[in-house]
């Protein structure tokens, strides 16, 4: 089938994506595309959990601020305030709907409390939160009728009055669904929706070392830039500071994450000698935000030349850390031979969160019209300079239940109706290109763009290096344009020409930046945390052809 028709396209299956699919659902059908299996999203890979201020002594003011603080003075205060308030409400939904999470000895929800936080406010299910989640999400729905999943199928680019007459106005672009890789059959269909909701994941997969899964190739920002939409503030991306570290890790092997929860209960972080370190970088220790940590680590690396530092929680109760971190626990003792009751886990940053995105409204609204974008491929002001750990799954929850209420009322007012095109959308076309066997080039200008952003674009930079890097991305986003433009689509090729887009994107944004703040450190400004909305926006200059620059 080449077309299909539904009331609403939701793209990516994580934990943003199926709640706005299951409350479209009592709106219309929906159809749910997910580029790998249902389940394959960085959801699945959240271990450490839900923040809401539920605990006896919490206060949402007290979570608002935290995450102010945590996001280097650059959040929209606004959106803080919808997150931690509506929060609360989503949250609890989640329970009355279900959703399992670990208790305490007296039966109650066990708070657990991660870098950042003032107080214990991390709903978690164990130390594998999100794959709880999703599995939670999931089962429900598979009980709603209104909602298919077509899995193994990759967005290439959504539809707008461009592909339909040519031309477009920046001021007023209405979206009209998307055209969709069938990757069993490699052909391209037309998914024609009311309405579209972009929750594609973010873009861990530019960097070789990344907790984010193999699909986190910045798909929805890549997407919605070539679209028309404006990106924000790209140049923040999180590096999480305790990944595992690997000595000779597989080629393109997902980093695997220790939870900040372990820090949060109690794990100390130390030098190979056995000397403890984050006295000499800030008062909260090592329950400052992420890039305070991250920052911290990479110093004493590069002051030592170490490849690691490490991660101590032999201090603790060997049965409560089997209690609280069982994933953890058992993949380390399995995979690694580590047994973190008896021995420190050896950690380095990684790659982990894309805090900036694609600009929406307080409803997850585009500058395109019927297109909302939501969880990490969105910029909602909430994250800032830095992300509070344990926001992005909170994130997931409040703004998608804000995109239906919106679409609720575009519907009660018949405003997709206002679309002129709707029945002149043509079929994806392949002609002038070929089918060219050089997966070896792709391949080459993926790793170059990977090991360029780690060399010059990581937690440390300098304007010299962003302008080396910048030169050289724009050479191989110039050869990966070419290549797209003669060569017939497919999935490797889709993912290299928006992994590298982004990480141009990412470079751009950090030269645009002339301070350092939160994630941004750059050794030619001085720090800044002062409140601020100098936020970076980009926005394609021309909108000449679909899938190019």
């Amino acid at each position: 089938m080449s077309e299909r028709q539904t009331h609403f396209l939701v793209i990516g299956s994580g934990v943003s994506g199926l709640i706005f699919a299951l409350k479209a659902a009592k709106l219309g059908t929906v159809t749910v595309i997910s580029k790998a299996k249902k389940s394959d999203s960085a959801t699945q890979y959240a271990q450490g959990g839900i923040a809401a201020a539920i605990g006896e002594l919490d206060l949402p003011t007290s979570h608002i601020d935290d995450t102010l603080d945590a996001g280097a003075g650059l959040c929209d205060r606004r959106a803080v305030e919808i997150l931690v308030k509506e929060g609360i409400e989503r949250v609890e939904e989640l329970i009355k709907q279900g959703m399992q999470f670990t208790l305490d000895d007296r039966g109650k929800i066990h708070l657990g409390r991660e870098g950042g936080h003032s107080q214990h406010r991390i709903l978690h299910s164990d130390d594998f939160t999100g794959m709880a989640l999703e599995d939670f999400l999931l089962g429900l729905v598979s009980r709603e009728d209104n909602i298919e999943i077509l899995e193994h199928h990759f967005a290439v680019d959504l539809i707008t009055e461009h592909q339909i007459t040519g031309s477009i106005d920046p001021n007023d672009i209405n979206c009209y669904g998307a055209y969709v890789l069938d990757l069993t059959t490699n052909e391209v269909i037309t998914i024609v929706a009311n309405y579209t909701c972009l929750a594609a994941g973010g873009a861990g997969q530019v960097y070789p070392f990344t907790t984010n899964p193999d699909v986190s190739t910045g798909d929805g920002i890549a997407m919605a830039y070539l679209a028309g939409c404006k990106i924000r503030n790209l140049e923040f991306v999180q590096f999480h500071p305790t990944a595992l570290y690997q000595q000779n890790p597989s080629e393109n092997a997902r980093a695997f994450l220790i939870t900040e929860a372990m820090r949060g209960f109690g794990a100390k972080l130390r030098l190979q000698n056995g000397e403890s370190f984050m006295q000499n970088h800030s008062d909260q220790l090592e329950l400052a935000p992420r890039d305070i940590v991250a920052h911290a680590i990479d110093y004493e690396l590069k002051k030592r030349g170490d490849d690691y530092v490490l991660l101590d929680v032999i201090h603790k109760d060997p049965e409560e850390i089997k209690k609280y971190f069982p994933n953890i626990y058992e993949r380390l003792l399995e995979k690694s031979g580590i047994d973190i009751t008896k021995e420190p886990i050896p950690v380095i940053p990684a790659c982990h969160y894309t805090c900036g995105g694609v600009k929406v409204n307080y409803n997850g609204l585009s500058d395109i019209n019927f297109l909302y974008v939501v969880g990490e491929s969105a910029s909602t002001g909430v994250h800032g300079g830095n992300r509070l750990a344990s926001n992005s799954l909170l994130e997931g929850l409040v703004f998608s239940h804000r995109a239906v209420d919106d679409a609720k009322v575009c519907i009660s007012e018949n405003q997709h109706s206002k679309k002129k095109y709707a029945d002149k959308i043509p079929r994806w076309s392949k002609e002038g290109t070929e089918n060219i066997d050089e997966w070896i080039l792709i391949k080459h200008d993926r790793e170059a763009a990977k090991k360029l952003l780690w060399d010059y674009v990581g937690i440390v930079r300098t304007t010299k290096r962003l302008e080396i890097a910048l030169r050289r991305i724009d050479n191989i986003y110039e050869m990966v344009k070419e290549f797209y433009s003669r060569t017939e689509i497919s999935k490797e090729l889709v993912e290299l020409r928006n992994q590298v887009l982004v990480s141009q994107l990412i470079v751009r944004s950090a030269l645009s930046r002339k301070e350092s703040r939160g994630l941004h450190y750059s050794t030619d400004f001085t720090e800044n945390r002062e409140p601020s909305r100098s936020d970076t926006i980009l926005q394609r200059a021309s909108l000449r052809k679909p899938g190019t620059n």
